[in-house]
This record gives structure tokens, C-alpha cells and sequence, in this order.
């Protein structure tokens, strides 16, 4: 404070990357290799049983890609949250938006998959 001997110190706590933020990116990319496993045994037909293990396959790619959406969105309202001086902020937007948007193509193509395994398993 000026014409006082006191002085006011702020510490700079710098951002810190946020774990929900990374989560959703491990997430929706693991989604997209699940995803890649239900077209493989979608493509493998019916001489292997392929649509039970495209089904069984497309449920885990639609749970991690769910999470990956979940998590993607709850770590873009953390980050946009403004925070006092003394608070910790947290950075990873671009990590959050990544997650999103492997989490929505891994779902969109554990669902495409299991389509194809039915229509071979039908055929």
C-alpha cells in the first residue's frame, strides 16, 4: 500500500492443465479404437460370430465414448470458470474440445459398426 511500510504480495499460481480434460481425450480415443474392433468383427460376418462380438464391442466403445462427451463437457465448464487471484485456474480447452469430438466419432462409429455386422449377419 502506498505510504504505509505494509505491502500486499499476490502470488502467480499458473494455470494447471485439467485431469477431466485429459480423461476425455484417453476416453475418446480409446472409443475410436474399440470402434475400430466392432468393424472388425463386423466385417468378419457370420462364419465367426461376428455380430455378438460387435455388440458386445459396441457397448464398451458407447460407454468410453459417452464418458469421453461427459467428461469433455464438465471439463469445458471448469475451465471457462473464472477464478480470484489466489485460486487455482485451470487450462485444457483445446484438450476438452478433443475429447469431445473423439468421444461423439468413436460412438458414431461403434453404432455404424454394429449396423454393418447386422446387415452381414443377416445376409
Amino acid at each position: 500500500m502506498p505510504g504505509t511500510p505494509f505491502g500486499v504480495v499476490h502470488l502467480e499460481v499458473p494455470p494447471v492443465t485439467s485431469g477431466l480434460a485429459v480423461g476425455s481425450l484417453v476416453s475418446g480415443i480409446a472409443s475410436i479404437l474399440v470402434s475400430l474392433l466392432v468393424f472388425c468383427f463386423g466385417i468378419a460376418g457370420p462364419r465367426y460370430g461376428g455380430a455378438w462380438a460387435a455388440g458386445a464391442f459396441t457397448v464398451l466403445g458407447g460407454l468410453a465414448g459417452g464418458a469421453a462427451i461427459v467428461a469433455g463437457s464438465l471439463a469445458r465448464r471448469q475451465i471457462r470458470r473464472p477464478a480470484p487471484p489466489p485460486a487455482v485456474r485451470f487450462a485444457g480447452r483445446g484438450l476438452a474440445v478433443s475429447g469431445l469430438s473423439c468421444g461423439g466419432v468413436g460412438l458414431l462409429f461403434s453404432l455404424v459398426g454394429l449396423a454393418l455386422a447386422l446387415l452381414l449377419q443377416i445376409r
